[in-house]
């Protein structure tokens, strides 16, 4: 998924403020199901953030064109762990952030963990 980086995503420097590259993530995550007419949550369940790592790499700034890249690292019964990272593309070429995370699957009957459900399986192994 590809961004330009407008005014409304800077800090007074013209920097992207560090929290828009969680919310970045997370759109290109959704995308992935919206893209293959999906939502990242059915009948069965939906995802939850269980934990995340991430690392700062470089600044990103003000009319740069940033690109998110989602990969598949392990698909378990009920948990997934993705890596993402970050990328400028224009004007330059650069790794500018790079995040682990993981998702829980959650039912929507007891709220608890629950299997993923089987289109998801479907899609997430795509990512591989």
């Amino acid at each position: 998924m590809r961004y330009r980086i407008y005014y409304e995503d800077t800090d007074c420097g013209g920097i992207i403020y560090h929290a828009n590259y969680f919310k970045y993530c997370e759109r290109a995550r959704s995308e992935i199901f919206f893209a293959n007419n999906l939502i990242p949550q059915d009948q069965h369940g939906y995802f939850v953030v269980k934990s995340l790592q991430a690392q700062f790499l470089a600044p990103g700034k003000l009319g740069d064109t940033l690109e998110v890249i989602t990969k598949l690292k392990e698909l378990k019964k009920i948990s997934v762990i993705l890596e993402q990272e970050v990328v400028k593309v224009a004007p330059q070429n650069a790794r500018l952030f790079s995040m682990q995370i993981k998702l829980g699957f959650i039912s929507q009957d007891t709220h608890t963990p629950a299997p993923i459900s089987t289109s998801f399986i479907t899609l997430l192994k795509s990512l591989l």
